[in-house]
């Protein structure tokens, strides 16, 4: 299984800010989208960084309140790790565990397309190991 398989049930939505947007807007982007990280892109949808919750709590307890009218580009992750299409899911599960994060931007070529999040790998992985579990229920019943 690959990134395109959980896209194809996920969807493509990417919801972006710019660096130099602050992170109370970034902040609303996340509360209004529901979601837990947002791309920092150019008009290109190049990504340029990352900003998630965490990042913008890390900020508001090291600087307040003050903090959210700080660029995003001075909290973002700029090395960002991303992923393809044709990227294999369980490759991607060890990305983020070795690199303790949990959303990645999927990419082709330069342009991010979308983003997958622990929650979609897990959904994706729980669902694959029960339709491995009925194909084996199946399996014996006709054996029996």
């Amino acid at each position: 299984m690959t990134v395109a398989n959980i896209l194809k049930v996920k969807g493509r939505d990417v919801f972006t800010t710019r660096p130099h947007h602050t992170l109370m807007d970034a902040l609303n982007v996340l509360a209004e989208k529901r979601i837990g990280a947002v791309v920092a892109s150019d008009d290109e949808m190049r990504v340029l960084g990352i900003i998630s919750e965490r990042d913008i709590i890390r900020a508001i307890a090291a600087g307040g309140r003050d903090a959210l009218d700080n660029p995003v580009s001075q909290h973002m992750t700029r090395t960002v790790q991303t992923v393809q299409l044709s990227t294999p899911v369980l490759a991607v599960m060890d990305l983020m565990t070795k690199g303790r994060f949990r959303h990645v931007p999927v990419v082709d070529g330069e342009r991010c397309i979308a983003v997958i999040s622990i929650v979609d790998i897990v959904k994706h992985r729980v669902e694959q190991v029960e339709f491995e579990h009925e194909a084996l229920h199946s399996y014996i019943a006709r054996k029996s």
